[in-house]
């Protein structure tokens, strides 16, 4: 996978789901996670976290019940159930305060860091919710990126990690 050849290799006039999936990773990052800021990314985050625990173990949602909403594969109603978590638990998260003592002067770096890693988890979680025949025919970059077992594994645990770093790399008030 040489990177170099990534931007060259694209067909800008026929467009794929690889192309849509780059082009929603950069303007979800830039537009979306500067506009939100830290404290409403890293409620964000916790919401997604929560809610792909939720929405991968509902005994429920199976086929059977997809078909009876007429939603489609089952993947399309795993993924609505996993926003519907989000947006829910944002404004709950939202509404009980937990991040308000975050400092509102974060610098645009660590921003940028956390709607990268926001917007990255998301994609991970949405892909991991299609079936295999639809990931198989993305390119080999966004599969490793997204959807292989290292990659999935590296957008969960690098929110994380980020956090953790960040907290204690930022100057504190006495």
């Amino acid at each position: 996978m040489d990177p170099s050849g990534v931007l060259t290799g694209l067909n800008w006039g026929v467009p794929t789901w690889d192309l849509f999936i780059g082009l929603f990773f950069v303007i979800s990052v830039f537009v979306y996670g500067l506009s939100l800021g830290r404290e409403r990314i890293l409620v964000i985050l916790v919401s997604i976290y929560i809610a792909f625990a939720v929405s991968s173990n509902l005994p429920f949602i199976n086929e059977k019940m997809s078909q009876k909403f007429n939603l489609g594969p089952v993947f399309v109603m795993r993924t609505l159930v996993l926003l519907v978590f989000i947006v829910a638990l944002f404004f709950l998260f939202s509404r009980m305060g937990l991040f308000t003592t975050l400092s509102a002067k974060t610098s645009l770096p660590i921003v940028v860091l956390f709607s990268i890693l926001h917007v990255g988890l998301f994609i991970s979680i949405v892909l991991s919710f299609m079936p295999t025949t639809v990931v198989e025919n993305l390119s080999s970059m966004t599969r490793v990126v997204f959807t292989s077992e290292i990659g999935h594994f590296a957008w969960l645990v690098a929110p994380i990690g980020a956090m953790y770093l960040v907290k204690y790399s930022e100057p504190r008030e006495v």
